[in-house]
């Protein structure tokens, strides 16, 4: 099983790469609409509940779930690796800390 959460090297790297994985985002439409990180899927933490299903086909795969700052997506971590998405993982510092080390052409607010 992976670690709980990663950081935003990790996740540039697995971009890099061309890893098969699924980058969740679970901030609000609002959020999005202001910015995003490139390949994201939008599924606010709001709606989950309702669009799990959405996630089966990556039920045994790489998802990494971030939002604003990690607080959320952690909670969604929780919940998905509790409904049997193991390979779940936390983007720790979410989108401002990808702003702030990784692509600053992403607007922090």
């Amino acid at each position: 099983m992976l670690p709980i959460e990663t950081d935003v090297q990790t996740l540039s790297e697995l971009r890099s790469s061309g890893a098969d994985f699924l980058l969740l985002d679970v901030r609000e439409v609002p959020e999005f609409e202001n910015c995003r990180i490139d390949g994201s899927k939008l599924i606010p933490m709001s709606e989950l509940g309702g669009r799990l299903v959405e996630l089966e086909p990556y039920r045994d795969r790489h998802i990494v779930v971030h939002c604003h700052h990690g607080g959320r997506s952690m909670r969604v971590t929780q919940y998905l690796r509790d409904q049997g998405f193991a390979q779940t993982q936390n983007l720790a510092g979410g989108i401002d800390e990808w702003s702030i080390q990784i692509d600053p052409e992403v607007p922090r607010y």
